[in-house]
């Protein structure tokens, strides 16, 4: 599979892995890859915990839209690896449906996700607290389970293990044609 014409989008909850994943999916599929998250801490020049400190959640939801319909709409990106939060407002779900139909769920245990949230350096402003964490885990669920293809992940697989799994199943979802 080369690179599809429609962008890719990679959700999941935070540290599902969807930024490792959507660059080992852009390397093997020889395309550019965009890290929402990175491209709002570029373009602000502060990262998303400062926003949401500074500003407030809605602030930082407001910026991740734009950024994203900018991706969509601007770059030659064939993978774009949403935050944990981008999915679950309707109105980006709306957006991403107006652009592809290539949307993959990173379906990791939160057991997984809470461990590498709790082994990074950068604090996630959203999950400062387990149950708290847990809590938005159980809700964001039914809404990536919107997306249009569920990977399930666990400890045990590589991020290019992870984009193997994708390239397949998209093969098979597309009868092997790039779209």
């Amino acid at each position: 599979m080369s690179a599809p014409k429609q962008p890719i989008i990679i959700t999941g909850f935070m540290a599902a892995g969807k930024t490792a994943v959507a660059q080992a999916l852009a390397e093997r599929l020889g395309c550019l890859m965009i890290d929402l998250d990175q491209l709002i801490a570029e373009r602000e020049g502060r990262t998303a915990q400062a926003i949401i400190d500074e500003e407030g959640e809605q602030r930082f939801r407001e910026l991740e839209s734009q950024a994203l319909s900018e991706a969509l709409e601007r770059t030659a990106a064939c993978v774009i690896a949403l935050g944990g939060g981008t999915w679950t407002i309707e109105r980006n779900r709306a957006l991403i449906a107006e652009h592809t139909r290539h949307t993959i769920w990173l379906d990791a245990p939160f057991e997984l996700c809470w461990e590498r949230i709790e082994s990074e350096n950068n604090v996630r402003p959203l999950a400062r607290e387990r149950e708290r964490a847990r809590q938005l885990y159980e809700e964001r669920r039914r809404t990536y389970s919107q997306a249009g293809l569920r990977v399930k992940v666990d400890e045990s697989a590589s991020a290019r293990t992870v984009a193997e799994t994708i390239v397949r199943a998209l093969a098979l979802q597309t009868g092997g044609h790039d779209e």
